[in-house]
């Protein structure tokens, strides 16, 4: 990410449901504000609710230095209810030719920066290139317009068009009817693998029509595999989720736990063909409040490289048995029952 800021002539898109002021973030805001300081424009949005802790003089700091900052989905009083939907895409374009994605917020949690002896968390992005950065761009170029109000002239001086590559496209939801979407096709992957399904994701607090996909999938033979947080940051989300393992390993599905630290990749990949990379979580929050983004990617040979890392996550994780599954704590159980009451909010 530092590098790819450093790499830019006219222009760097930010858009983050996490911004903290932090040293990880003040270090990228350091970086930013170089670039501005050099000539390059720099567009910054992040989540009011996720960056609401990050101090008002930090993005005071910012806009001082020339940096365009805005708030999306602000806490408004006429109508709180709509507070509920987040806007948790993390996305960051340079010069509208070069972009990143992923389930990475600017934090040191990400990073790794620690004063004390922590690992950082376990996490996914991808870096894209072409003409799916363009499209990326107009995402950005339509968030900015509806949160801060005023268009984003920028243009790509030389729009980029690769011969070569993998076919890419963007798959965002920031509305109702693209979070239903985004569920359909979720649906339809897991519907049509025929092989393999490896699922990699920090929240997994499953919906009926989803589980019950899930649980045909690896009935009809396709080999399912889910590696979980086997530690999380959201206690209610872990243990509601967990309410569904004993369905979900009756019917053949192999679930994993990561172990050592937080597990906060989201990761999709069926039969070694179709990738999905990004922002959203198997929970009713990303898929029916939060406005997300993700790319898709369609090759074999990267989805060979998403196979391995799978695989090497594999070895930092333990498999949950269903013999032993059952003999956990009823404390565990109850716990589990309780959350499993408010799944549709979590």
């Amino acid at each position: 990410i530092l590098r790819s800021i450093d790499s830019a002539e006219e222009f760097i898109c930010l858009q983050f449901y996490i911004f903290r002021d932090d040293e990880t973030g003040r270090r990228i805001a350091s970086a930013l504000k170089e670039k501005a300081k050099r000539g390059v424009r720099v567009y910054l949005l992040y989540d009011h609710f996720g960056s609401f802790s990050t101090a008002r003089a930090f993005w005071n700091d910012l806009r001082k230095a020339g940096i365009n900052v805005g708030a999306s989905r602000p806490f408004k009083l006429s109508a709180p209810l709509r507070y509920v939907r987040r806007d948790h895409r993390k996305l960051i374009i340079i010069d509208g030719i070069k972009a990143f994605t992923g389930g990475l917020n600017i934090a040191n949690e990400y990073s790794g920066f620690y004063r004390r002896r922590r690992e950082p968390w376990r996490d996914t992005g991808v870096f894209v290139k072409g003409p799916v950065a363009v499209e990326l761009f107009e995402e950005f170029r339509r968030a900015w317009r509806v949160w801060v109000g005023t268009p984003l002239n920028e243009e790509i001086k030389n729009p980029p068009f690769f011969k070569e590559g993998y076919p890419c496209i963007p798959i965002f939801a920031s509305s109702f009817r693209g979070s239903r979407r985004f569920r359909k096709l979720l649906y339809y992957c897991i519907k049509n693998s025929e092989r393999s399904i490896y699922i990699t994701v920090a929240y997994f607090v499953p919906g009926l029509r989803l589980l019950n996909c899930i649980i045909k999938a690896a009935r009809r033979g396709v080999d399912v595999r889910l590696i979980l947080p086997g530690i999380s940051d959201v206690p209610a989300a872990h243990y509601a989720g967990r309410a569904f393992y004993a369905r979900l390993l009756k019917a053949g599905v192999r679930l994993y736990h990561y172990k050592g630290v937080i597990l906060h990749a989201k990761t999709y990949l069926f039969d070694t063909l179709w990738s999905i990379v990004g922002s959203a979580n198997l929970d009713a929050q990303s898929l029916r409040w939060n406005d997300e983004g993700n790319v898709g990617i369609w090759g074999e040979e990267f989805g060979k490289e998403m196979e391995r890392l799978f695989y090497e996550d594999l070895k930092n994780s333990e498999e949950i048995k269903l013999e032993e599954w059952l003999k956990r704590p009823f404390i565990e159980k109850i716990k589990e029952w309780f959350f499993a009451l408010f799944r549709k909010r979590l």
